[in-house]
C-alpha cells in the first residue's frame, strides 16, 4: 500500500474583496440541498446511540509527528488561503498519527464577489485505508462521485478529524448559525438525544469571538462520537466538548463530503489524495 503523499488541491479563481457585510448565517457552512439517502438517516429511530455531551477537563492535545521530516516539508500548504496544514498529527491515546489526505476552502460569493471564509484539511488514521481495497485502481473523479465510499470512510471505527481555520474574523453566534442551517436540514425527524446534542453543540460558540487563524477540530472517534475542540492561539490543548449522537454527527460530516459539499475543492483534494493512495 501506497504511503500518503502530499494532497492536490483543486482551487478557483477568487476575486478579492476589501470590504465584507454580511447577516448571512449560510456564509460558512451553507444550505443543504437534497437529503442524502443513508440507511440511518432514513430510519434515524433504529439508531440505539446515546447522547452524552459535557465539558470535560482538557485531555486532548495535537502535534506535530515526530516522524515528520524538518522544514517546509512538514507542511502542506492550501493553494488559495495559503493556510499551512501539517502533513501528520497526534492525538494522545492513539498509536498512529493521523495523516493528511486533501485540503480546500470554502468561498461564498456575493454578486460576482467571491470571499474566502476558511480553509479546512481532513486527517485520518491510515487504518481506514485498510477498508476501502474495492476502489483500488479507481480514478479520482470516480472516487468523487461515489458515496458509498466517503460514507465507509465515515463508518469506519477509527480516528477522522477535519480541522477548520478561520481566514477572517467573525462571531460565535454567526458561526454557529451557520452550523445549525446545515446540518439541521440533514436531521429529517431529530430526536431527544439530537436535540441534546445540537444545544451543546450551540453552547460551545454562543458569546465566543472566532478571530482570524482560530483553530477548530472536529474528530470522529467512530460513527457515533465526535470531539470538538477550538483554539485561537495555536493547536487546542483540550476538548471542549464530546458529542454522542449519531445523527448529529453524521450530519455534520455529510456537510462536507456528502453529495452537496460545502467545499467542493475540500471534497475534490481527498479524492484525489485517495486516487493516489489506492493505485
Amino acid at each position: 500500500m501506497a504511503a500518503i503523499s502530499t494532497p492536490i488541491c483543486f482551487s478557483s479563481l477568487v476575486i478579492p474583496c476589501k470590504t465584507w457585510k454580511t447577516n448571512s448565517s449560510h456564509l460558512f457552512l451553507g444550505k443543504f440541498a437534497e437529503p442524502h439517502a443513508n440507511s440511518f438517516r432514513n430510519n434515524p429511530c433504529s439508531l440505539l446511540s446515546a447522547f452524552s455531551a459535557t465539558r470535560i477537563q482538557p485531555h486532548f492535545t495535537v502535534k506535530a509527528s515526530s516522524s515528520s521530516s524538518v522544514g517546509s516539508a512538514e507542511y502542506t500548504e492550501e493553494p488559495v488561503t495559503k493556510v499551512k496544514f501539517q502533513k501528520s498529527l497526534s492525538l494522545p491515546g492513539y498509536s498512529s498519527p493521523l495523516s493528511l489526505l486533501g485540503t480546500g476552502y470554502r468561498e461564498k460569493v456575493f454578486a460576482i464577489i467571491g470571499v474566502k471564509v476558511y480553509a479546512a484539511g481532513l486527517y485520518i488514521n491510515q487504518s481506514i485505508l485498510s477498508k476501502l481495497n474495492a476502489w483500488k485502481g479507481k480514478g479520482a473523479a470516480n472516487i468523487q462521485e461515489d458515496s458509498s465510499l466517503f460514507d465507509t470512510i465515515y463508518q469506519a471505527p477509527s480516528e477522522k478529524s477535519l480541522k477548520i481555520v478561520l481566514v477572517r474574523d467573525v462571531d460565535g453566534k454567526t458561526f454557529w448559525d451557520a452550523l445549525d442551517d446545515a446540518i439541521s436540514p440533514r436531521i429529517r425527524i431529530p430526536t431527544p438525544v439530537d436535540e441534546s446534542a445540537l444545544s451543546t453543540f450551540r453552547s460551545i460558540f454562543q458569546g465566543r469571538n472566532l478571530m482570524k487563524g482560530t483553530f477548530i477540530f472536529l474528530t470522529w472517534l467512530d460513527p457515533s462520537k465526535m470531539l470538538v475542540s477550538i483554539s485561537g492561539d495555536g493547536l487546542p490543548s483540550g476538548v471542549d466538548a464530546t458529542i454522542e449522537s449519531e445523527n448529529v454527527t453524521f450530519a455534520l460530516y455529510d456537510v462536507f463530503f456528502g453529495g452537496a459539499p460545502v467545499s467542493p475543492s475540500l471534497k475534490a483534494s481527498v479524492a484525489t489524495g485517495l486516487a493516489t493512495i489506492l493505485k
